[in-house]
C-alpha cells in the first residue's frame, strides 16, 4: 500500500515538474503556441537598402513602407515588432530560425514558395531598367552583351542571368546592396541595372546621370510582394493575412502608400 502511495506521489511530482519546466521554457523564449520565436514579439527581417520600401532612416533605424506596414500588422496582433536588418540573400535562410518573418519587397515565386509560406500579396510591382541618360538600350535584346548589375537574390538578379543565358557575352555583376550597383552605373562601370520600379525611380531622382525605364518595354511581367513566414506555420500566416486585410479595410494601408510611395 505504501509503495502504491509513494508511486502515485512520485507520478504527481514528475507531472508537476514537467509542467513547470514547460512554463519556464515558454517565458525564457523559444517556440510557443503562437509559432513565434519569442512570446509577445514578432521578429521581422528586412534589407534596408530598397527605398521607398525599406531604408535606413535619419535615426539610423530601418524605415520605409514595408517596415511601417509590418509594424501596423504587429499592432493589430498585439505584438511588439522587432526589425532585423540583413543582406537580402540571407533573408530566406533566417526565417523560422533567427526571425519569425521577412518583409523586404520580396516577390512571390514558385522556388521561394517551396521553402516558406507567403502572406496574401500586399503590393504589385514590375522590374525597371536603370541606364545612363542618352543610352540606346531600349529593349530586351539591347541588354544582350551588356554589363548588367543587380542585387543578389532578387528578381533583377534572375532576369540578368536569363539574359546571360540568351547571350554568353553578357556580363552580370551582383551586389549585396542595390545602391552599390547604382553607383557603378553612375561611374560608368555598368551599362544597366535591373531592379524594382519604385527604388529605380528613387535612384533616378537622386542621380542626374541615369534614368529609369519601364520594364514592360523589356518584356518584364508584373510581380507581387508578400511577407514570408516559416513553411507550414498556418496559424501565423492566417493571423498576418487577417491583420493585413483589416489594414486595407480601415484605411491604414492607403495612408502608408501615400506617406511612403506616392510621395516619391
Amino acid at each position: 500500500m505504501k509503495k502504491r502511495i509513494i508511486a502515485v506521489v512520485m507520478a504527481l511530482f514528475c507531472t508537476t515538474a514537467l509542467i513547470a519546466c514547460k512554463e519556464k521554457a515558454g517565458k525564457a523564449g523559444g517556440t510557443n503556441t503562437d509559432g513565434l520565436l519569442n512570446k509577445g514579439k514578432l521578429v521581422v527581417a528586412t534589407n534596408a537598402s530598397f527605398p521607398p520600401f525599406e531604408y535606413v532612416g535619419d535615426d539610423g533605424k530601418p524605415d520605409g513602407f514595408d517596415v511601417a506596414l509590418v509594424k501596423s500588422i504587429g499592432d493589430e496582433l498585439g505584438l511588439k515588432v522587432e526589425i532585423e536588418d540583413m543582406e537580402f540573400d540571407s533573408l530566406m535562410a533566417s526565417i523560422g530560425t533567427k526571425v519569425d518573418a521577412s518583409i523586404a519587397g520580396m516577390t512571390i515565386t514558385e522556388e521561394r514558395a517551396k521553402a516558406v509560406d507567403f502572406s496574401d500579396p500586399y503590393y504589385e510591382a514590375v522590374q525597371y531598367v536603370l541606364v545612363a541618360k542618352g543610352s540606346k538600350t531600349k529593349t530586351y535584346d539591347d541588354l544582350k552583351g551588356k554589363k548588367i548589375g543587380s542585387q543578389m537574390g532578387t528578381t533583377g538578379d534572375l532576369l540578368s542571368e536569363d539574359i546571360k543565358k540568351d547571350e554568353n557575352s553578357t556580363e552580370v555583376d551582383t551586389y549585396d546592396k542595390a545602391i552599390d550597383a547604382v553607383n557603378d552605373l553612375v561611374s560608368g562601370r555598368l551599362d544597366a541595372v535591373i531592379l524594382d520600379k519604385n527604388p529605380a525611380e528613387v535612384f533616378a531622382k537622386q542621380y542626374d546621370k541615369i534614368e529609369a525605364m519601364d520594364g514592360k518595354a523589356f518584356g518584364f511581367k508584373p510581380e507581387q510582394y508578400a511577407i514570408a513566414m516559416p513553411k507550414g506555420d498556418v496559424k501565423l500566416t492566417k493571423k498576418v493575412n487577417a491583420a493585413l486585410k483589416t489594414l486595407k479595410t480601415n484605411g491604414t494601408y492607403d495612408k502608408l502608400v501615400r506617406q511612403y510611395i506616392e510621395t516619391e
